[in-house]
């Protein structure tokens, strides 16, 4: 287990439903954890969302002043350099969408790097429309690699479409990102679904998602 996870992806990939669904899942491991929310494209839907949920299990939450406002400034708080200099804490970075919400990354990147002790997660969801193939999907990831200054080292599978996922949407778009591991050699960790339909499909590495919230505009 690394001490930093980072999630990124185009948007609506659901990344930041799984970063949270992460930070909960580390907390009950009994883990000191802080999730920290870097986008500063998106007022819309952020981690701040889901603060209180977070905060009531114990997960520390630290997003922009402005997030769940009309306001988008690209400021962010001083806090967040404590979440990844403070090695004492697990640290789960919701990373702003594609290329532009990267950005804000490479602000903290040096700090990541010299650690070492990191998890890049690419987050591909194949029922985008801007990632409906792995080639479209690998374009996304060096765009955000190059703003954000920090390299990839995994892919999970979050294809979705909202309520209306079925099991074969997650495991068609796991056969897509199987090739996507492929074109740029990173591996596939694990698919993630909504509970009630991670547990119809009977396959290893399905991480359940329980929040109930939507996780792009259809």
């Amino acid at each position: 287990m690394h001490r930093v996870t980072l999630f990124a992806g185009h948007y609506g990939s659901g990344k930041t439903n799984l970063a949270v669904n992460f930070a909960l899942k580390l907390k009950n491991e009994g883990k000191r954890v802080v999730i920290a929310d870097l986008d500063i494209v998106n007022p819309y839907f952020r981690t701040k969302d889901s603060a209180e949920l977070l905060e009531k299990n114990g997960v520390e939450v630290v997003s922009p002043e402005f997030a769940n406002s009309n306001v988008d400034l690209p400021a962010l708080p001083s806090q967040l350099y404590g979440v990844v200099q403070n090695r004492e804490r697990y640290a789960v970075l919701d990373i702003g969408g594609d290329d532009r919400g990267a950005y804000a990354l490479g602000r903290f990147a040096p700090y990541i790097l010299e650690e070492n002790d990191f998890e890049m997660i690419f987050v591909a969801n194949f029922r985008r429309p801007l990632t409906l193939s792995p080639e479209d999907a690998l374009e996304v990831m060096k765009e955000i690699e190059a703003a954000g200054g920090i390299p990839f080292t995994g892919i999970v599978n979050n294809t979705n479409l909202g309520k209306l996922t079925e099991p074969e949407t997650v495991l068609e778009g796991l056969e897509l990102s199987k090739k996507l591991a492929k074109l740029c050699g990173l591996p596939v960790l694990y698919s993630s679904a909504e509970r009630s339909v991670a547990e119809k499909i009977n396959s290893d590495g399905i991480f359940p998602i329980d929040l109930q919230r939507k996780i792009f505009d259809l």
